[in-house]
């Protein structure tokens, strides 16, 4: 009798540990035990931005034409360590950036060793490219790039920062920012005046009896 109870507590708990061995080993091969995010999201709630979602602003063209190149010239203090300004400044662990804005990038300063990653990247510095550049270097040119400045996430003070550049050696002209549409009137909106009044004419004037008329009734 003894061996027949030993038998099934046996059976039941060799059962019970393949049961938790199976239930560990599924839930670590579905991942059970971490939170995922569904493939579809639920109802959108108003008023909240979606996750990653650039919040709306004014455009570069805007903020350079609201900018201040004076305080531009005091965020580019910061930048002093590396660079100089002035024409023919000296050449430090980055380039002179003189008459930097509208030049082939990377290339701008003869005898500077650019990274391949600048110097292979094309184009101009255009104000659009000067902005992205300022907002995240290594965005901008590949995380090869030697600059070690992390970006400038305030739209306002890369306008002011390109303003001081533009100022020491010129650039292209400015962008011009959008004008904005003026409103519609509602009749035009609307594809129709107001109803003109009964008896009046073509011309908006109340039809008048004719005297003569009248007198010959």
């Amino acid at each position: 009798m003894n061996d027949n109870v030993n038998t099934i507590a046996g059976w039941t708990l060799a059962a019970g540990i393949v049961a938790l061995s199976l239930s560990i080993g599924s839930g670590m091969y579905f991942a059970a035990d971490k939170p995922h995010r569904p493939h579809e999201m639920g109802f959108p709630i108003e008023g909240v931005a979606e996750e990653g979602a650039a919040a709306e602003g004014p455009s570069l063209a805007e903020l350079l034409a609201t900018g201040d190149p004076a305080k531009g010239q005091a965020i580019f203090a910061k930048c002093t360590a590396c660079h100089s300004i002035e024409q023919g400044g000296a050449t430090g662990i980055g380039p002179n950036l003189f008459a930097i804005v509208g030049k082939p990038i990377g290339k701008h300063a003869a005898g500077f060793a650019y990274s391949g990653d600048l110097s292979g990247h094309g184009g101009d510095w255009s104000y659009e490219n000067l902005d992205a550049w300022l907002t995240s270097p290594k965005a901008f040119a590949g995380a090869g790039t030697k600059m070690t400045f992390a970006g400038l996430s305030d739209g306002q003070k890369r306008a002011n920062l390109i303003l001081f550049l533009r100022e020491n050696g010129g650039g292209p002209a400015l962008p011009e920012p959008t004008a904005a549409e003026p409103p519609e009137a509602d009749a035009a909106a609307d594809g129709a005046g107001p109803a003109a009044a009964p008896g009046a004419d073509a011309a908006g004037a109340v039809a008048q009896p004719d005297p003569a008329a009248a007198g010959a009734e």
